[in-house]
């Protein structure tokens, strides 16, 4: 479908926006056109008040902010594409808004402005723009001393007096050399890319098992999310952690790891030595779909190869979660949920249209790549496997924006319109408040 039919300048348009937009990814993807629209057509102005999102982007507890990118709307239809693809109502209580505040209804995160609701990420004034910065582990603060050039940096007072004096371009690039969560702020996207790229294909196809088998590699939100609606959808899933460095989400909420991974067969190795490395190829060999949710680099340490094992077996369908896709350089990037976020564009776009800095969401780039990498998969499984998917959380959101961005890109003017939507409709943002039910059983 062609850009160029993307126009949402009218109410109607607006009310569209969730239609084309799954329309949009489904043809991407080579699916059958369906013969009727996936998903419903709501205004996204009611879906980011209604979903809880607004009131989570704001510059302070009473002053939620509408968001010109209609992000609620873009989940919903990639939610609805999903089932539609799979032929199942999976999650039948939820919304794919729902899953993008499932984090902060459990945890009852509240606003943040220019800081993120889990206090990781904040968005900080450089000597000559501003910069977004990720301190998610231990070891990252551990970096800062290298990154400044300084003897200590121990608290966020101090990174934001030393980020102060510098410039936003020598900051990240050499962040990002030393393996920290940094991102240029500033950028609104103009044009972009799919939101997935096939980045290698045996040209073989065989044909599917009635159910996939799943091996879930990856860790925290997006990778577990997507193995989540396949497990929904009837897929046995495997998920696999380092029994030296399991998944860091189990140091968080415990209702929120459940939720993610409840029912699925759960498997720790030793991929410090050879016996471990052995097991997790021969569980990927038996396997219909692998998620992998690192940076490439990991496991080729190892000595797999995502391209050989699709070559091995082509039924093979490889899903890839990066933060800024496999391609060099980028592929040794890293990004988490809130900076992947900003450097799509987001912060860029509701300073543009509010006047200041604030975070979208929570950590909106993990969900919303965990419903394109689902689509994706099965996608991929059900048309016989043998491909390499390559998705990234930048990705992902820069699509969302680009691909529903107003075609005059006046996005002061849908939020004036939007606000008024609001307005003349009575409608108030609500906190999240929903969560979906999980299967309890394992495979």
């Amino acid at each position: 479908m062609p850009d160029a039919a993307y126009n949402y300048r009218s109410s109607q348009d607006d009310q569209s926006i969730s239609q084309r937009y799954a329309a949009r990814i489904l043809a991407s993807l080579g699916a059958a056109a369906p013969e009727q629209a996936v998903t419903a057509a709501i205004h996204p102005a009611r879906r980011w008040a209604e979903s809880g999102l607004m009131s989570l982007t704001c510059a302070d507890a009473q002053t939620p902010r509408m968001c010109p990118v209609p992000l609620a709307s873009c989940a919903d239809a990639a939610l609805d594409a999903f089932r539609w693809l799979v032929g199942e109502n999976v999650f039948p209580n939820s919304t794919g808004a729902d899953l993008l505040v499932e984090r902060a209804t459990i945890t009852g995160f509240q606003g943040n402005g220019s800081g993120s609701l889990a206090g990781h990420c904040r968005i900080l004034q450089c000597r000559d723009g501003m910069l977004a910065l990720s301190l998610t582990r231990e070891e990252d603060w551990d970096l800062l001393p290298a990154w400044f050039e300084a003897d200590t940096v121990s608290d966020w007072p101090s990174v934001e007096a030393h980020v102060k004096v510098v410039g936003t371009e020598a900051l990240i690039s050499r962040g990002k050399l030393l393996g920290l969560a940094v991102a240029d702020a500033r950028k609104i996207p103009g044009s972009s890319g799919d939101w997935m790229r096939v980045a290698y294909s045996n040209n073989a196809a065989a044909r599917p098992r009635s159910l996939p088998r799943v091996i879930d590699l990856a860790s925290l939100w997006a990778g577990p999310l997507c193995s989540s609606l396949w497990q929904a959808a009837g897929a046995k899933v495997t998920k696999v952690e380092s029994s030296q460095r399991p998944d860091g989400a189990r140091h968080g909420p415990a209702e929120f790891f459940a939720l993610l991974n409840r029912g699925k067969r759960s498997v720790a190795l030793d991929l410090h030595r050879k016996p471990g490395r052995q097991a997790l190829l021969e569980l990927i060999k038996q396997a219909d779909i692998v998620l992998e949710g690192s940076r490439p680099r990991a496991l080729r340490q190892m000595g797999i190869f995502a391209e050989e094992l699709i070559d091995e077996n082509p039924g093979l369908t490889w899903v890839s979660i990066t933060g800024y896709g496999r391609r060099e350089p980028q592929a040794n990037w890293i990004a988490y949920g809130d900076d992947a976020g900003i450097a799509a564009g987001l912060s860029a776009i509701l300073h543009q249209v509010t006047g200041d800095w604030l975070i979208c969401g929570d950590a909106v780039a993990d969900p919303l790549t965990a419903l394109h990498a689902a689509l994706a998969g099965w996608a991929g499984w059900s048309s016989g496997g043998g491909k390499l998917f390559d998705l990234s959380l930048e990705q992902t959101v820069r699509h969302c924006i680009t691909a529903t961005a107003p075609s005059d890109e006046d996005y002061l003017g849908r939020q004036v319109r939007w606000g008024q939507y609001l307005e003349d409709h009575h409608i108030a943002p609500l906190a999240p408040c929903r969560l979906r039910e999980v299967a309890t059983s394992e495979h």
